[in-house]
């Protein structure tokens, strides 16, 4: 049987279609997520490049790389091609990457508007399977003295208290908080327990001159602010 040919090999590409090379000439840029993902594994196998290779896995995640972030190296390695080296390899750039997002965050030190809470606790929140609770303590103006998780639970909910919330704010000598909360299932519609609890904490904290700025509830890719909506 005659031997399958190696033109599958980046190698043999033009050198204006190698990835490293490209990134090298043109910029970072222009190279398309599965040519940078290319560069992170090196090479294919005989019967596709590195590039379709990584394509085919972008292609298995909607070619979404937050849910290709989400994939264990269990599930790298069920591609053909994909050794633990590599998943590993993918792994570790892509956690790289969400830490980064979240150091760019932490800069955001002053809040100027919901969508700005969002770029700071998203990368803390979006992907999580489970629902956490946090509270974003602040000066007197809007700059974030402290972001403390409150609670973590199940899917189903979390468990809020109080007393901690203010006790904390006094000790910070924070003069404002925002509540903040993921959804894991996506939705963003804020239920019963979540209106009970900003209305319990908005109360508490009034009898300590402590305004409660906004409740935001926050997924993936999306966010609910019960302040734009006038409902807090």
């Amino acid at each position: 049987m005659a031997e399958k040919p190696s033109s599958f090999s980046i190698k043999n590409w033009s050198q204006d279609d190698q990835p490293r090379e490209k990134l090298r000439d043109k910029g970072k840029t222009v190279l398309s997520d599965a040519e940078l993902l290319a560069i992170l594994i090196g090479s294919g196998s005989r019967e596709e490049s590195a590039v379709d290779l990584c394509k085919r896995i972008l292609a298995s995640v909607d070619n979404n790389l937050n849910a290709l972030g989400k994939l264990s190296i269990k599930q790298l390695m069920s591609f053909k091609g994909i050794g633990e080296a590599k998943a590993i390899s993918i792994v570790g750039a892509l956690e790289l990457g969400r830490r980064r997002r979240l150091e760019d965050a932490i800069t955001l030190d002053k809040i100027t508007s919901s969508k700005a809470v969002f770029d700071t606790m998203q990368p803390l929140l979006g992907e999580l399977p489970h629902e956490e609770f946090w509270i974003l303590y602040l000066n007197n103006s809007n700059k974030i003295i402290k972001k403390n998780q409150l609670s973590k639970g199940g899917i189903t909910g979390t468990l809020v208290d109080v007393r901690i919330v203010l006790k904390n704010a006094l000790e910070y000598g924070a003069t404002s908080l925002i509540l903040c909360h993921n959804h894991p299932s996506g939705t963003l519609k804020p239920s019963q327990a979540d209106k009970d609890i900003t209305q319990k904490l908005k109360h508490a904290a009034q009898s300590l001159d402590i305004k409660v700025l906004d409740h935001l509830i926050i997924t993936e890719q999306a966010y609910f602010s019960f302040a734009d909506e006038e409902i807090l």
